[in-house]
């Protein structure tokens, strides 16, 4: 299983930024898929998560702010993030869980900046 996640760059606050998270595979075979961050000197956190079904979960700090979404014939999911902080810098990664198997992808770093 592979995740190739793009979209990150420098914004400006208050900007906005669409990240994509494409897997090899269906889509469909994750139980769940999530976005993940890990700031300079930080543990990683969740950002966001999206269940098979449909629903979604958010950490309390992007809420109101970002939204994920899954596009099921692309096998890819997204983040949009709207009136980005300087404190939402940081590398974001995807993730998916199948059963008792966690997927990684690579970092793609978002960096918010005046």
């Amino acid at each position: 299983v592979q995740l190739q996640a793009s979209g990150g760059g420098l914004v400006q606050p208050g900007g906005s930024l669409r990240l994509s998270c494409e897997v090899s595979g269906s889509i469909f075979s994750f139980n769940t898929m999530g976005w993940y961050r890990q700031a300079p000197g930080k543990q990683r956190e969740l950002v966001a998560i999206i269940t098979s079904g449909g629903f979604t979960t958010y950490a309390d700090s992007v809420k109101g702010r970002f939204a994920m979404s899954r596009a099921n014939a692309e096998n890819t999911v997204y983040l949009q993030m709207t009136s980005l902080k300087s404190e939402d810098t940081a590398i974001y990664y995807c993730q998916a869980i199948r059963g008792n198997q966690v997927y990684w992808g690579q970092g793609t770093l978002v960096t918010v900046s005046s």
